[in-house]
């Protein structure tokens, strides 16, 4: 905590068991494009996730392996959700709005 954007997206999208480039597609779809994670970037960040236990690896279907969150990283994202909408509303409090 906290976690990049990158990284929220990807766990977000693992509410439901995809693979590499399902997350791409998804996280790509979530964020209007504004968003776009390389194989580079996702399959590093997967790897991570899956060591620090946010994430667990379901099946493999020739090379592609597909994931899903773990209690943990259930836990993990709810947390950040209320450190970001914390953010927001102090931002609110105090004046700022989107412009």
């Amino acid at each position: 905590m906290p976690m990049t954007e990158t990284a929220f997206y990807m766990l977000l999208s693992l509410k439901e068991e995809r693979h590499g480039y399902g997350i791409m597609q998804h996280v790509e779809k979530l964020t209007q494009g504004r968003l776009q994670i390389g194989p580079g970037t996702i399959y590093g960040t997967l790897s991570k996730m899956e060591k620090d236990g946010l994430i667990e690896s379901k099946n493999q279907i020739e090379r592609r392996k597909t994931y899903v969150q773990t209690a943990l990283g259930k836990t993990i994202m709810e947390k950040e959700l209320v450190r970001l909408t914390e953010m927001v509303r102090i931002s609110r409090e105090i004046g700022v709005e989107n412009e």
